[in-house]
């Protein structure tokens, strides 16, 4: 059934709320008044009944002739692009653009035919002026004089195209994808750290020629327990998570005395005597230890020059982290949730807040100590990779969003949308739709800030990094708004200025020299993937999901040149798990099946048949083998087969893991991202063992062989030395 009244309806569609989309079944489904209504709520829109929606729509189409420049223009350079102005009718208005670099250039006004609208008792015009097409690359200013005065908004000019790193060039490249804190070595505190990455890099590169690692989002969690285990639900996507530290690594720790190395020493001791039996990975004693290390490390003090780089360090990160900081104080004194702390200190540029800061101003400088040293050590870690022959290095995993409770959400409270959470509606795997708890950006407030949160994010993210996946990517052009309350599949699509964030975006990463994945699985529309192609942006194809009009294994050549190809992703078990229908069973157990478990088994029974077929019909696999590593192996030797650039391996298929770490849909059900990196046996692997694990090396010696034609079955692969 239709929205009840036409006022919602065009309501809807101004603050791009969809009211029917296609569900994966291919059925059009209409979104009702309720769940809009609610969503409209979340913006500060009150719909409830068919005159508020329309007062609210009459000041929806008078907003932007209250301003005389839109408060942010993005533009893709070599473009034209046109830009409204609005004045009181009958003045005059000139529009120029500062330089970001300094200078300035006129922007002249081209003929448009607009009726002056009365705003507020004025008769307001309109006015448009066309920007130059060689405008540089940048974060520029429009400036608008008038007879009234100047005003001013954001101008940004991206590049039309980013394509591949000047490193990569026109050369394929592959890397691992893994889970830095599911793998530890020797010397960490019973989790994957930064110097554990930087080793990882090195072994990569050196011993198995990968152009690159791939790693979980490292954002930044809570500063005190409980921590939630997500990397994908983080407190801050600007920020690191401290937890990935290494205590030793930091320089001031080769500085300290005897007592101090021996205080930190026996805390290391002690930890990993306490971990000894856990079976999973239990995150909340290692950071109460590790951060008690670390207080140690900083109470002993900086030398001058390591003091004068902190404190530039300070400087160049601004109010962003002083306030993040201030975030994690206030935390560790009235607790996780801020929506339930005083009043008062709700809100960042309080008073309160502000006295709060100045009696804790240890700590707060701790906390953003902590950030300058995980900086450092990422630093290290991309260094290593490049030193040691990588062309991209590390790879970071850019999450959809925030949790409601995180330190952005009281940063920019104003930015968030109440009362909806984020999520995907029903698909194939996860057939009751997933409600990720996450807080949604509202796209009006976006651009009132000119895009500044989440250009300051993608920014620090790709500092110390040689490629970006974006998760979800399609959420820079559509989310999936869940209200309170209701299920999943109840919600609805709320549209953003895909243009201006994937100009953003593609410009920090041109800035960077970096390669942009964007992650496009589930639910697609398909001009989307048109688009960030055309933008340079790669996609992600997965062996499982890429089939052909039939339901049949899409063929190698039939897949795409600019995606992030690879057999598995980390929603998914390992190929090994995948290959014997782990998945089905795990998601019967907890009850995520709509069809009957012997419905799902047939089906991956059948999937997995057609999969092993298509591999031996191009002589991919031995026809009668059925050994569950050589159909791992042949698995990636299709991977090589395809045009794709950019080819990614697991590193728990290289180690014949069998184990899911996430399986969406769920939260304490399952111990999602808790799980060690382990063996065909089960048992966990330290990085060392990767060292001289033969599995690795075999699967490496397919990864690397771009330019071999498809060998005949009978050939044995060598290992590489």
């Amino acid at each position: 059934m239709a929205l009840s009244n036409p006022f919602l309806a065009e309501l809807a569609d101004a603050f791009g709320i969809a009211t029917e989309f296609w569900d994966w079944k291919g059925r059009l489904t209409e979104v009702t008044d309720e769940t809009v209504i609610a969503i409209l709520a979340g913006m500060d829109v009150d719909a409830a009944d068919p005159h508020k929606a329309a007062e609210a729509l009459a000041a929806v189409r008078e907003r932007p002739w209250t301003r005389v420049l839109p408060p942010c223009v993005v533009t893709e350079q070599g473009t034209a692009r046109r830009v409204l102005v609005h004045v009181p009718h009958g003045d005059w208005v000139r529009l120029a653009v500062r330089f970001e670099e300094g200078g300035w250039v006129d922007v002249a006004q081209v003929s448009h035919d607009a009726e002056p609208r009365t705003v507020e008792g004025r008769l307001i015009g309109e006015a448009a002026f066309e920007l130059p097409t060689d405008l540089p690359l940048g974060y520029h200013r429009l400036q608008a004089t008038t007879e009234a005065g100047k005003s001013e908004s954001m101008l940004v000019v991206s590049p039309a195209f980013l394509g591949f790193p000047e490193s990569l060039g026109d050369k394929r490249t592959w890397g691992y994808s893994v889970q830095l804190y599911s793998i530890t070595s020797a010397e960490s505190w019973g989790l994957g750290d930064l110097s554990d990455l930087s080793d990882l890099a090195v072994w990569s590169a050196t011993q198995q020629y990968a152009g690159f690692v791939l790693v979980n989002p490292l954002h930044a969690a809570e500063p005190t327990p409980p921590l939630e285990a997500s990397p994908y639900l983080p407190m801050s996507r600007r920020f690191v998570n401290p937890i990935y530290l290494r205590p030793e690594a930091v320089p001031e720790y080769a500085e300290l005395d005897d007592a101090a190395r021996s205080e930190i020493w026996a805390l290391k001791l002690q930890l990993i005597g306490d971990l000894a039996h856990h079976e999973l990975i239990d995150r909340e004693p290692i950071w109460q230890t590790k951060i008690a290390a670390l207080r140690i490390i900083f109470d002993a003090g900086m030398r001058p020059a390591r003091r004068m780089a902190f404190n530039d360090f300070l400087r160049r990160e601004g109010r962003g982290l002083t306030q993040f900081a201030t975030w994690c104080a206030l935390v560790t004194s009235h607790g996780l949730d801020f929506r339930q702390w005083p009043v008062e200190l709700r809100r960042p540029s309080s008073p309160e807040v502000a006295e709060f800061a100045a009696a804790n101003n240890a700590d707060i400088v701790f906390f953003a100590w902590l950030q300058f040293q995980a900086t450092e050590q990422l630093r290290a870690a991309q260094s290593a990779a490049h030193n040691s022959g990588m062309r991209i290095g590390i790879m970071n995993d850019l999450a959809v969003g925030v949790s409601a409770r995180s330190s952005e959400a009281w940063t920019y409270s104003n930015l968030f949308a109440e009362g909806v959470s984020v999520g995907a509606p029903p698909d194939h795997f996860n057939q009751t739709g997933q409600d990720w708890g996450q807080a949604p950006w509202r796209p009006d407030r976006l651009d009132d800030l000119s895009y500044a949160p989440f250009r300051q994010m993608v920014a620090g993210v790709l500092r110390h990094s040689g490629g970006l996946r974006v998760d979800h990517v399609m959420g820079l052009f559509r989310l999936w708004w869940v209200p309170v309350g209701m299920p999943p599949s109840q919600g609805s699509y709320v549209r953003y200025n895909h243009e201006a964030m994937v100009g953003i975006l593609a410009l920090e990463a041109h800035r960077a020299n970096a390669l942009v994945v964007g992650e496009d699985l589930g639910v697609v529309e398909p001009w989307v993937r048109d688009y960030l192609r055309r933008r340079g942006i790669l996609g992600t194809s997965i062996e499982w999901f890429e089939k052909d009009e039939g339901g049949n294994p899409l063929p190698p050549e039939a897949w795409r040149e600019y995606c992030l190809a690879s057999v598995t992703t980390h929603d998914l078990p390992p190929t090994a798990g995948y290959l014997a229908s782990e998945h089905v069973r795990l998601q019967h157990s907890l009850g995520l099946l709509t069809e009957s478990l012997d419905t799902e088994l047939n089906l991956a029974r059948a999937e997995r048949s057609s999969v092993i077929a298509a591999l031996r019909d191009r002589g991919l696999l031995a026809t009668e083998s059925d050994e569950v590593e050589e159909i791992v192996l042949a698995m990636h030797r299709f991977l090589v087969a395809t045009p794709s650039r950019v080819l990614c391996a697991a590193l728990t298929d290289a180690v014949g893991d069998r184990r899911t770490q996430n399986q969406p849909g769920t939260s304490t059900e399952y111990p999602n991202w808790r799980v060690p990196l382990s063996g065909p046996d089960g048992q966990p692997l330290a990085l060392e063992d990767l060292y001289v694990d033969e599995r690795a090396f075999r699967l490496a010696t397919v990864m690397n062989d771009f330019a071999a034609p498809l060998r005949p079955p009978s050939v044995t692969t060598e290992l590489i030395d």
